[in-house]
């Protein structure tokens, strides 16, 4: 298998394939606003909010794999990455839609890019390669605390196809 088919199987797998883990697409599929916003203790993030993190590091590679590194987003530390808009409905929903897009257009450059460009270093980052690798881990990781912070809430319906 090559470092291709390999990476996006992992990626399919934190967006809309399941594998040892629910994917996030279906994760978020019922999630309300207020299921969004909801956190179990003070100091602890919503699901809205690790899916802004997670949005956050995902278009900051694409646009810099992309040579837009004037729009890329900013933020003064990683605690800042998990900055919300203003809390409503039709927001959430954009947030998640933004992220589902992102993360596909990530999937497509994986799928019809040269390996060369692949491989060539990204301004301030590794290859690409390298940062889609660590990307599908890093959405792993979150993934679980939103599922987890489904279950709290009553809202992971534990239907799993295996």
């Amino acid at each position: 298998m090559d470092v291709r088919t390999l990476l996006l199987q992992q990626w399919a797998s934190c967006l809309d394939k399941e594998d040892w883990f629910p994917p996030l697409e279906k994760v978020l599929e019922n999630i309300t606003l207020e299921q969004a916003i909801w956190k179990p203790v003070e100091g602890a993030h919503s699901i809205w909010e690790l899916v802004c993190h997670l949005l956050f590091y995902e278009k900051r590679i694409l646009l810099r794999f992309l040579g837009e590194t004037a729009n890329e987003p900013k933020a003064e530390n990683n605690d800042a990455t998990y900055r919300l808009p203003t809390e409503t409905f039709p927001n959430w929903k954009e947030t998640k839609q933004e992220y589902f897009s992102v993360h596909r257009e990530l999937e497509n450059i994986l799928a019809k890019s040269e390996l060369e460009d692949l491989y060539r270093p990204i301004p301030d980052d590794n290859p690409l390669v390298l940062e889609l690798k660590s990307l599908a881990m890093h959405n792993a990781y979150h993934i679980g605390q939103i599922v987890f912070l489904s279950k709290m809430q009553g809202a992971w319906t534990g239907k799993r196809s295996f």
